[in-house]
């Protein structure tokens, strides 16, 4: 099981005392924060895609590329890419740059988006929704096929006998499709044979499963291996010395952030009691010290039937760097090698498990 770290790099203001975050120490710790994840052994980092106030990862790429300078060994991936507000070409060429500069570190988890800004900052219709996504991910697919491209869609200009370069150094560019829970996005995944991602920020794990094994018999039917239908999970967490002052620490930013967020989509008010419950054994959220970690990271790989990767998004708001680095240490150094042990995975970086 690969096991890394997710941020959207949020700039919310700090929970407790109201001050706000200068975007030039943000960065700053942001690449603090995956030299750390590479230094302590963690397998991969990714980094979302948002066109919102409170973030900063409106151009992931280039953030990638900063942290690629910075590191050895971890990859580096998008989480996610928001593929259909995109040009497939613009990001095939920016991520196989950042596999030139990485050393062949880079992966493109490609999505929808979980808000919508993108669509009317990029001139796109809402209600296209899906088609474009399925649109330019199956162009993105043949560009990383095939270096010379004729291809015609409905909602990009045609390329005729168009070369697309560079060439990443990995052949083929890992490519994930991201998904929240909608079982046609699986079955498109499962149906590709490519690795799927998907995103848990709340209830049961165990309600994933039948997305999971929907997606593996879609690919199963396509007539691809099991060794390359591979799962991934992000999820919420953190940890810290005590599961109290992990989740004491987590709390604050989680309330200020979903309560945001819910007041948008009509969401019931966050309570500590229903975090808490979030936080129990069979909850999504993995918050607390290195053996609740343990713990919950195999609840989640042994009721999804075995998952190839989790990554963990440390803040949903604002953790404070000191902490953000303490957990992300306690992720690699403690937590990481016990699941690997107890897997009966050697010891080590696990990335034989590449899809």
């Amino acid at each position: 099981m690969q096991i890394g770290i997710d941020s959207f790099v949020a700039t919310t203001a700090d929970p407790v005392t109201g001050a706000k975050v200068d975007p030039v120490v943000r960065l700053r710790n942001l690449l603090e924060e995956v030299e750390t994840a590479d230094s302590s052994g963690l397998d991969v980092f990714g980094i979302g895609e948002h066109h919102r106030q409170e973030f900063l990862d409106s151009a992931p790429v280039v953030l990638l590329a900063a942290a690629a300078a910075r590191t050895k060994k971890i990859r580096l991936a998008s989480a996610v890419t928001v593929l259909s507000a995109a040009d497939p070409v613009r990001v095939f060429q920016e991520f196989a740059t950042l596999d030139l500069i990485s050393g062949g570190r880079a992966e493109i988890v490609a999505g929808r988006g979980s808000f919508t800004e993108a669509y009317p900052l990029f001139g796109l219709d809402l209600r296209n929704y899906d088609e474009l996504f399925d649109e330019k991910l199956r162009l993105l697919l043949e560009i990383r096929a095939h270096e010379l491209i004729t291809w015609s869609g409905k909602y990009r200009p045609s390329l005729r006998d168009q070369e697309i370069h560079p060439r990443p150094l990995q052949n083929p560019l890992p490519i994930w499709v991201g998904v929240g829970g909608s079982p046609e996005s699986v079955i498109r995944a499962g149906t590709l044979g490519l690795p799927l991602m998907i995103a848990i920020i709340g209830g049961q794990p165990d309600r994933f499963r039948p997305l999971v094994d929907l997606y593996r018999e879609a690919g199963k039917r396509s007539g691809h291996t099991a060794e390359k239908l591979k799962v991934g999970i992000h999820a919420l967490g953190s940890f810290a010395a005590t599961t109290k002052e992990a989740r004491d620490d987590y709390f604050p930013g989680y309330e200020r952030m979903f309560g945001q967020i819910g007041q948008e989509r009509g969401w019931p008010v966050i309570r500590r009691s229903h975090f808490e419950a979030l936080c129990g054994p069979e909850g999504a959220l993995i918050i607390g010290d290195a053996r609740e970690g343990v713990d919950k990271i195999l609840h989640y790989n042994k009721v999804l039937g075995g998952i190839d990767r989790i990554t963990i998004q440390m803040s949903p708001g604002t953790l404070p760097h000191p902490k953000a680095l303490e957990a992300i240490e306690i992720l690699g150094n403690q937590i990481a090698p016990m699941i690997r042990k107890e897997l009966g995975i050697e010891l080590g970086r696990a990335h034989a498990a590449r899809p």
